[in-house]
């Protein structure tokens, strides 16, 4: 495995959760002697995200963002990828987009393009979190149940896994999040992560692993 590129903007509460949610999984990739493109805050720019594709080629992709049906944004909401514009960057590639509805048309436009495989949501995705746990976002619980199994994908394919096999390991923990919120009888929590569980979904190759 070459390299990573991480995507992290941290302009507004949604995105300054993605980022720090992500941390882990860039000291799991730095352990394992993985090159790592951390393209944080103003750095999450569609120039830079076009020359660490084209110069380093990582083989997966992450990004944090928010998003609408046909691309995935940046710092201050730039556009990072957009359809018919150069998704074609992403030929070769695993990507992970966190954010809302890119995978409805970017993702498999993407595949088309020569992408390996593209996941995220097809839909809204949602999540709730503690005003006063903020700026420990790590130490916010609500948050956890909806952000944990993003970090549990990437960290699956890091190890080794399938997409496959890390798309199951990420399914699974929310589903166990929807049943530790019915055991408590969490109306909005149980709502919104059967929502995202749903909305979560793959395009492409699923038996491709990071090599």
């Amino acid at each position: 495995m070459n390299s990573i590129l991480f995507t992290r903007p941290e302009h507004d509460p949604t995105t300054h959760y993605l980022s720090h949610w992500c941390k882990e999984s860039i000291i799991l990739a730095e352990s394992k002697g993985v090159k790592v493109l951390d393209l944080n805050r103003e750095k999450a720019t569609k120039i830079e995200v076009e020359n660490r594709l084209t110069k380093f080629s990582p083989k997966l992709v992450v990004l944090n963002g928010h998003g609408n049906e046909n691309t995935v944004t940046g710092h201050k909401n730039e556009p990072l990828i957009t359809i018919n514009d150069n998704e074609k960057l992403l030929k070769d590639k695993i990507v992970y987009a966190i954010s809302c509805r890119s995978a409805k048309n970017l993702g498999p436009k993407s595949v088309s393009a020569g992408a390996i495989n593209y996941s995220g949501y097809d839909d809204d995705f949602v999540f709730i979190y503690e005003p006063e746990n903020f700026s420990r976002p790590l130490l916010d619980n609500t948050a956890k149940m909806f952000l944990e199994h993003s970090q549990i994908y990437v960290e699956s394919l890091i190890k080794g896994n399938t997409i496959d096999e890390a798309l199951k390991r990420s399914k699974q923990n929310l589903k166990d999040n929807f049943v530790k919120a019915l055991s408590e009888n969490n109306t909005n929590t149980l709502r919104f992560l059967w929502w995202d569980l749903k909305h979560l979904v793959s395009h492409g190759k699923v038996d491709a692993k990071l090599e």
